[in-house]
């Protein structure tokens, strides 16, 4: 039996237990509060949420107009590459020419201005885009039409790619023109088609 007498409680005692006892509680308190904010915004995903799509614009205040996106100009879409640049066609380029033979022979290279172009004039090295009729000059015959074919032909100009008569007649005159072309069969094919016409729609050059 132990011979230490049992001290009783003072006042200041008791006062300080109490307060140790009521901050222990606020304590719990504080952490329940915690862990049930914790829980709430947390909601039990484990999964990060996804966010949402980019939605349009709505107005903030009733009656307010949601902005509209830029529309872009219309504008007229550039040239494709090594495509011509396009033309304001004459409404008399606009059909097929009718073309007839010549009489007697041709002695030298001859051109005539039929439609005359409103267009810049063609430079030698550029690539022309014409439409044309050949005929024999003397039977005035088709051999050769573009218009039947159904597409313009496009060829450089002034280099030798093509026969004299091209090459000496058509560097100078203008985009847009329909020039007819006599052309000596010596700066042509030669003897075997003899002396040719020509008539050409001068559509692009560049």
């Amino acid at each position: 039996m132990s011979t230490e007498t049992a001290r009783p409680i003072t006042g200041d005692t008791a006062k300080r237990r109490s307060q140790a006892i009521a901050g222990a509680v606020a304590g719990l308190a504080v952490v329940a509060v915690l862990v049930t904010v914790f829980v709430t915004v947390r909601g039990g995903d484990p999964e990060p949420a996804t966010p949402p799509a980019a939605s349009a614009a709505v107005p903030s205040e009733p009656g307010a107009e949601a902005p509209t996106e830029a529309v872009p100009s219309e504008e007229a879409p550039p040239a494709a590459e090594g495509q011509p640049a396009p033309v304001d066609t004459p409404a008399a380029l606009s059909k097929e020419p009718v073309v007839k033979g010549g009489t007697g022979a041709v002695s030298k290279l001859k051109v005539t201005v039929l439609v005359p172009g409103k267009g810049p004039a063609v430079k030698a090295g550029q690539t022309v885009t014409a439409n044309y009729v050949l005929v024999g000059y003397k039977t005035g015959q088709i051999i050769d039409s573009s218009w039947q074919r159904g597409e313009p032909f496009s060829t450089p100009i002034g280099t030798g790619r093509v026969i004299q008569g091209w090459d000496k007649s058509i560097p100078g005159q203008k985009v847009g023109s329909r020039i007819q072309i006599d052309v000596p069969a010596a700066q042509a094919y030669g003897d075997e088609q003899g002396d040719l016409r020509f008539v050409v729609d001068i559509l692009a050059a560049k």
